[in-house]
């Protein structure tokens, strides 16, 4: 049995259903992130699971016990915040201590306790500042270990990442999955940055509009896109239109080049229009590039993004963008050339909604 589950979870403000039938399994000691763009209802389903809000129908369980009719200090989550929501009038030691303290827990063990959720976010020198004293990655750091401090049994994090700077977020991210998969805990991220939950997730439910959309692991969700939605939130993808030639040959037309697809059309008939996705890196104009499938344009633009140099052609009526790896001496094409794109047939991929 799995250790936290949502069956068919609705949650409806008045007249508008913010989550449709959500269902998930997350085993213990599993790190899942719910991504998605801004009002998909992610957070809905992260508060719902705290016991913020209350489901409109379906059922939320911990260890195959329900927590509908729980309140949020009844079931043991520990919650980390945006906005770290620390007490300014505590120093570091007292914010980290506070859950121990409202639930009893004799001075000693909270003592002990302190100092090792302090040793973990390598802050003990820090216990005595306030929050005021400290930088926002240290801030969050302390909010982390203040939710891990009670040892709860599971550990829900609501976009810990977004008001630190770039570099901050790559290390505490880093930090946060490390100290995850030490202590084992279960974990339930939230964010809508494609590149945290491709980076440090065992799951993701890439969520769209209240349902979703597709769940699987990193690699999963990046290279089989299970719709558009998908195919278009998750990384740089290109979608291209192309027309049918033989169904039961694979065989489409982009522009006027014939292309043979390695994944089946399904139902399908010529002359039907189908959506396929090719990501940037997949191929390459190199001379003596290999491939199986090859796609002649004209280049329309070339942009400089520092390791990568990202090129689009105009293919029949599709723009199509690929990447090359930055490098001394590297000539990119220019505007108005005619190049060739090499690449291997499985990587166009069939988005089917």
């Amino acid at each position: 049995m799995s250790f936290l589950t949502l069956t068919r979870i609705q949650k409806s403000f008045g007249p508008v259903q913010v989550v449709k039938d959500f269902n998930m399994a997350i085993e213990k000691g599993e790190f899942v992130s719910f991504l998605g763009p801004s009002g998909c209802g992610k957070t809905t389903v992260l508060r719902m699971i705290a016991g913020f809000e209350s489901p409109s129908g379906g059922a939320i369980t911990i260890n195959g016990r329900n927590q509908n009719d729980l309140r949020p200090n009844q079931r043991n989550i520990g919650m980390v915040f945006q906005a770290y929501a620390l007490f300014p009038n505590m120093n570091v030691f007292d914010n980290v201590a506070f859950g121990l303290k409202v639930a009893g827990r004799p001075k000693a063990e909270i003592e002990t306790r302190v100092k090792e959720m302090l040793k973990l976010i390598h802050l003990e020198h820090l216990a005595d500042r306030f929050p005021f004293q400290m930088s926002g990655g240290q801030q969050q750091r302390v909010a982390l270990a203040r939710a891990l401090a009670p040892k709860p049994q599971v550990l829900l994090l609501d976009e810990p990442l977004s008001a630190l700077d770039a570099k901050i977020r790559v290390s505490l991210r880093e930090e946060i999955r490390m100290i995850q998969q030490q202590l084992g805990i279960t974990t339930v991220f939230v964010t809508h940055d494609q590149e945290e939950a491709l980076s440090i997730s065992d799951r993701i439910v890439v969520m769209n509009a209240g349902r979703a959309d597709q769940i699987g692991s990193p690699f999963d969700i990046y290279n089989r896109p299970a719709t558009r939605f998908v195919a278009n939130f998750v990384g740089t993808l290109n979608l291209i239109d192309a027309k049918v030639v033989d169904p039961s040959a694979n065989r489409v037309s982009i522009g006027d080049q014939g292309v043979t697809l390695r994944e089946p059309l399904g139902a399908v008939k010529a002359g039907d229009t189908v959506s396929l996705a090719l990501r940037p890196e997949a191929g390459s104009i190199a001379e003596g590039a290999k491939g199986d499938t090859a796609l002649t344009g004209t280049v329309v633009s070339t942009n400089f993004l520092g390791s990568v140099i990202r090129t689009r052609m105009k293919v029949g009526a599709s723009v199509i963008s690929f990447d090359m790896f930055n490098a001394p001496g590297l000539v990119p094409p220019s505007v108005g050339e005619t190049v060739t794109l090499r690449f291997t047939a499985s990587d166009l991929l069939v988005i089917r909604d």
